[in-house]
């Protein structure tokens, strides 16, 4: 499927102006904030650093953008610590298998699915023992307690909020990596939304709250936090592409059709799966954040989403608010 560009930054596939939309629910990341020098570079800093401090491997390959969306586009690493393991685990192998790294890496992207890192852990266990490392890691565990997500929260956070999050000190003295989120939403585009939708605009989101707070400040309160989900805060088993947290919002908002807007694969198979449960809802893919917008564009082509657009931004042109 090929959709048209409607207007610059607008691609629509004429379908979706028979859709009447009720309500809308946003992701963040790389949506409502641009996460490509907070989230993305803690990403690299944490691979780099485990592979240093507990693998002894110097010479490892940067996770540049093209590994980080390769792993997203299959749907199964909505959690950027996921994607940090994943990425731990395959650049350990392709020492191991003497291999280069970049190329094995991309391997390891083509044999991976929405199962995120059990499909990865299985596909390199026909490769490689790589049981000490992954004994070492003991991933996912806790935030609290895992050595892996102690490590991301620590560079992410910064010492300050860490301690105030976690009640414990934090090993690196440098700012935290949040401080670079990059924040889209805005009291004029949130204006012009609520005056069609009302309280009927919410948050399913891989963050958590107190997260989400920190960078969005008093924009938070723009949403309905009762039928909003931040998904660090609640079981794993609900990690997108699940659509329960999805459903609770829709079902408590009582939308009859929503407009779900994300950026991932996660976030697409999340509304496909929860209009297949009989709540409609609408896939609006954002690109403007990626480093490789055109190749996000195809990707929900592909997929058969029905609206791309370049921001959050250009929401009240399509939706006719403006």
């Amino acid at each position: 499927m090929t959709l048209k560009q409607k207007f610059e930054g607008i691609y629509v596939d004429d379908s979706f102006n028979d859709i009447e939309i009720d309500s809308l629910i946003f992701d963040c990341d790389g949506v409502l904030i641009d996460i490509t020098k907070s989230y993305d570079e803690t990403i690299i800093k944490t691979t780099k650093y485990v592979l240093e401090t507990l693998v002894n491997i110097s010479d490892a390959i940067d996770i540049d953008f093209k590994i980080i969306d390769g792993f997203k586009s299959t749907g199964g690493f909505n959690d950027e610590v996921d994607l940090t393991y994943a990425s731990i685990l395959s650049i350990i192998a392709a020492k191991k298998l003497k291999k280069d790294q970049t190329e094995f890496i991309f391997t390891v992207i083509k044999n991976s699915d929405s199962t995120g890192i059990k499909s990865v852990e299985n596909f390199l266990k026909t490769q490689i023992d790589i049981s000490e490392i992954i004994n070492k890691l003991s991933y996912p565990g806790t935030h609290k307690e895992n050595i892996l997500y102690q490590i991301f929260d620590q560079l992410f956070y910064g010492p300050k909020l860490y301690s105030e999050l976690f009640k414990t000190i934090s090993k690196f003295s440098d700012p935290g990596l949040i401080e670079n989120d990059y924040v889209i939403f805005n009291d004029e585009l949130c204006i012009k939304l609520q005056k069609k939708f009302d309280k009927q605009i919410s948050m399913v989101t891989g963050r958590g709250k107190e997260s989400v707070n920190y960078s969005l400040k008093y924009l938070l309160e723009k949403f309905d936090l009762t039928n909003s989900v931040f998904l660090e805060d609640e079981s794993r088993e609900l990690a997108k592409p699940n659509p329960q947290a999805l459903l609770n919002c829709i079902i408590g908002m009582n939308s009859k059709s929503c407009l779900y807007v994300g950026d991932s694969m996660e976030d697409f198979l999340m509304a496909k799966k929860a209009t297949i449960l009989g709540h409609k809802t609408t896939f609006c893919g954002i690109i403007g954040t990626s480093k490789n917008p055109k190749e996000k564009l195809k990707l929900f082509e592909q997929n058969e989403a029905i609206l791309v657009l370049d921001s959050i931004n250009l929401l009240p042109k399509v939706l006719n608010l403006e």
